[in-house]
């Protein structure tokens, strides 16, 4: 970022924001005015590959004329916001739509305007419904910004930060943690969360407990997907106790894992799940889907001003006739593992800790060359070279070290191969450069 207007955006930026939203290439944020297929580009009109999909939120790319079409159709009706007061054709025609696809019985849809206000929802929803503020959750999760989704948050960033209004414990997430069971079999390391599930419900918690909270691939803490098999062995444990499950599917939703759910992964049924992100191509759209008699239970009216409002409906439902009819959850899967194969040429550098992620939603950790030391610096580097050479990646992991890759759904071949040579190419000279 180098032109005067931009630097001026910048220090305007920095007058009136929090100092806590952070930026990516803070030495030179980037300005991003128009974007196409696959592809953005900044003031200056240079092109950028995108493998970040705004957190997975543009599942199709940009400037998708299936999802324009519709939405400038909603636009020239000259009603954009009527609140959920009224009848909408859209929403309900959507909610049915996701309801069907929801594998859950008997389910109801509720709309939020983002996977925060879905997360708040479904807390709310369990913690009346079996009358108790205990909840449980996993080690490395992220739930959302809000006051009650980070209660429920695993990663230790945002432990003990403010006043939980929430009481939550957590318990294992997917590859075994260092230390204890790290050097443990599949078998054994899933019968280890079995066992310290169960002495939690049965033992230790105060009863009942409202309901567990869990993401199939954990997309903050580095696209770390659960052990095979570990959510059903928990949905069983939490099904014999009346307990429910919540899976938290606002990253791994609409066939980004290369199943339409993640939890499909693990052949469960969930009794909730929350969804957003990818669900309406950038548009503001959340929600809840749930068994009829936990999303009954609130005893007084409430409403979401601008959840399910027409325009995030009728991108949703343009961005959901696009994944079905393309088969983009098939898709994903394929364009994974082409991805995958291309990517572990660079999983041989001294750099790279390891590959991890499953579908279109992996993570590539990195160390300082030569040891075991995470590094985020070190990250950072190689995505700022990944940057000065037309290709955008995300950034996170508990530590902060994890490339995060997420190409919008309808990346081709090409693509795939263009930007995975990009980045083990910047790994590889950001690793030389470090010595």
């Amino acid at each position: 970022m180098n032109d005067q207007a931009s630097v001026e955006l910048l220090l305007r930026r920095q007058h009136v924001m929090p100092p806590w939203i952070p930026l990516y290439h803070p030495a030179a944020p980037l300005e991003i005015v128009s974007g196409n297929g696959r592809y953005l580009y900044d003031r200056a009109g240079r092109e950028y590959l995108d493998f970040y999909s705004g957190v997975a939120a543009n599942s199709l790319g940009y400037d998708v004329p299936e999802v324009r079409d519709r939405v400038l159709e909603r636009i020239r009706t000259g009603v954009v916001h009527t609140s959920t007061f009224y009848l909408d054709r859209s929403r309900i025609e959507l909610a049915e739509r996701i309801a069907r696809l929801s594998g859950i019985p008997d389910p109801v849809v509720f709309f939020t305007c983002s996977g925060s206000e879905a997360v708040e929802t479904a807390l709310l929803l369990a913690t009346e419904y079996r009358r108790s503020r205990q909840v449980i959750a996993l080690r490395h999760s992220y739930h959302g910004r809000s006051f009650g989704a980070l209660s429920t948050t695993g990663d230790n960033r945002w432990l003990g930060l403010g006043a939980a209004p929430l009481n939550v414990t957590h318990v294992r997430a997917g590859q075994p943690e260092e230390g204890v069971g790290s050097e443990l079999d599949h078998a054994s390391y899933l019968r280890l969360c079995s066992e310290e599930l169960e002495e939690l419900v049965d033992e230790v918690l105060p009863q009942p407990v409202a309901a567990m909270l869990a993401e199939p691939v954990q997309g903050i803490a580095g696209a770390v997907p659960l052990e095979p098999r570990q959510l059903a062995t928990y949905a069983e444990i939490l099904g014999e106790r009346d307990i429910p499950l919540i899976v938290d599917e606002i990253q791994t939703g609409w066939g980004r894992t290369g199943r339409f759910w993640g939890y499909e992964w693990d052949e469960v049924c969930p009794d909730m799940l929350v969804f957003a992100k990818g669900v309406a191509n950038g548009f503001a759209l959340g929600g809840v889907v749930g068994r009829r008699e936990i999303m009954s239970c609130l005893p007084m009216p409430s409403v979401s001003t601008f959840g399910g409002n027409p325009l995030a409906v009728s991108a949703g439902d343009a961005t959901l006739e696009v994944i079905e009819r393309r088969n983009l959850t098939d898709r994903a899967y394929r364009a994974g593992e082409l991805l995958w194969k291309r990517l572990q040429r660079g999983t041989g550098f001294s750099c790279v800790d390891r590959l991890r992620g499953r579908g279109l939603l992996l993570g590539l950790t990195c160390v300082l060359p030569g040891t075991t030391v995470p590094s985020a610096e070190f990250a950072a580097t190689v995505q700022d070279e990944c940057r000065d050479h037309g290709l955008l990646v995300g950034l996170g992991g508990s530590r902060g070290n994890c490339l995060r890759i997420m190409p919008p759904l309808t990346v081709s071949d090409d693509e795939l191969r263009q930007g995975a040579d990009v980045l083990v190419d910047a790994l590889d000279r950001v690793r030389a450069s470090w010595g």
